[in-house]
C-alpha cells in the first residue's frame, strides 16, 4: 500500500501539470488528510467542491487505480494515529513505548533532513537576502506556528534592525500587517491545515505588492501560492499532532544564512546586542565568593 507520505510526495510533484478543477482537489486533498480517510468519495468531493468524478480523475492523474487507493493511505494513517492515543504511555507495555518513541525519533530524523532535501542552497540564499534587503521585516505564524515565528524573529534582531513579530493580545496585529510597504517582508509560517487569519494576511500582503516569504509545508500550500518564495519542511509524525522539528530546523538554517551573508553589517549588530546585554545584565552570572 501506499505510504501517506508518498501520496503527499505525488500531490506536490504533479500539481502544475493537473487542470485547474483537480488542482482544487488536490489542494483540499492536502490540506484535509482525516476528512478524506474517513469520508465517500461523494462527501469529499463536496467538501472539496467538485464533482465526485473529479477525485477519481484526480487519482489516475497520480497514477492510482481510483479513489480508494487514493484514500486507502489517509485511512490507514488516521487508524494508526487513533490507535496509538487510544494506548498511553503510563498503561502501555514497554516494548510498545520504547516503539512508539523510535517510530516518533525516525520521523523527527526525516522531517530535519527534509530542510536540506526539500530546499535548494539557492533558494535559502535567495531567502535570506530577501530578509537583508527588506526596509521592515515582520513574522507572522499563529497557533503551533507561533514559537517559530517568535524565534525567527528573536533571532533576526539580532542581525538586522527592523523586524517586527505579528503579535498583539488585544487582537491589533493585523494592522501590522496592513502597515506594511512594498519595500517591506511578510515572513508567514504555517502547515496543514493551514490557518485562516495567516493565509488572510498573506493575501491582503500579496494584494498590495508586499513580497511574501513563506516557510510551510508543501508547493500545494495556499501560502505557497501567494509568496514570492518558499522554503520548504516536513512535519511528518506518528502522534497525533504534527511534528514542529523541521520547521524550526527551517529557521535555524535560514537565520545562519542571514548571518553569513550579512557581512560586517551583522557583525556590529550583534557586538552592539551583545554589549546591551551584558551593561543590562540580562544573564545570570555565578558570583565570585567572598573573601574571608
Amino acid at each position: 500500500m501506499l505510504p501517506y507520505r508518498h501520496l503527499t510526495q505525488l500531490l506536490d510533484s504533479r500539481f502544475d501539470s493537473l487542470s485547474p478543477e483537480l488542482q482544487r482537489a488536490a489542494r483540499w486533498l492536502q490540506a484535509h488528510p482525516a476528512e478524506l480517510g474517513l469520508q465517500s468519495m461523494r462527501q469529499s468531493a463536496l467538501a472539496a467542491g467538485v464533482a465526485p468524478a473529479t477525485m477519481t480523475r484526480l487519482a489516475r492523474a497520480l497514477g492510482l487505480d481510483g479513489f480508494e487507493a487514493m484514500r486507502r493511505p489517509s485511512m490507514m494513517a488516521f487508524a494508526e494515529s487513533v490507535a496509538r492515543t487510544a494506548h498511553p504511555a503510563s498503561a502501555a507495555h514497554p516494548d510498545l513505548v520504547t516503539e512508539a518513541v523510535d517510530q516518533l525519533a525516525q520521523a523527527q530524523a526525516g522531517n530535519l533532513k527534509s530542510v536540506r532535501s526539500r530546499n535548494s542552497a539557492q533558494q535559502l540564499h535567495a531567502a535570506a537576502q530577501a530578509i537583508l534587503d527588506a526596509r521592515e521585516v515582520l513574522f507572522l505564524g499563529l497557533r503551533a506556528s507561533f514559537c517559530i515565528a517568535y524565534h525567527l524573529h528573536y533571532t533576526c534582531d539580532w542581525l538586522r534592525p527592523n523586524t517586527r513579530l505579528a503579535t498583539d493580545a488585544g487582537g491589533a496585529w493585523a494592522d501590522q500587517v496592513l502597515a506594511l510597504a512594498p519595500g517591506d517582508l511578510l515572513v508567514v509560517v504555517s502547515q496543514a491545515p493551514y490557518t485562516r487569519q495567516i493565509v488572510e494576511a498573506a493575501q491582503q500582503a500579496h494584494a498590495r505588492g508586499v513580497p511574501v516569504l513563506a516557510l510551510t509545508d508543501s508547493s500545494l500550500s495556499p501560502l505557497a501560492r501567494l509568496a514570492q518564495q518558499t522554503v520548504l519542511f516536513d512535519a511528518a509524525s506518528p502522534s497525533f499532532f504534527h511534528s514542529m522539528v523541521g520547521a524550526q530546523a527551517l529557521a535555524e538554517t535560514l537565520m545562519d544564512c542571514v548571518a553569513e551573508q550579512g557581512g560586517s553589517a551583522v557583525v556590529q549588530r550583534l557586538a552592539q546586542r551583545q554589549q546591551g546585554l551584558q551593561a543590562a545584565r540580562a544573564y545570570w552570572e555565578k558570583k565570585p565568593p567572598r573573601q574571608v
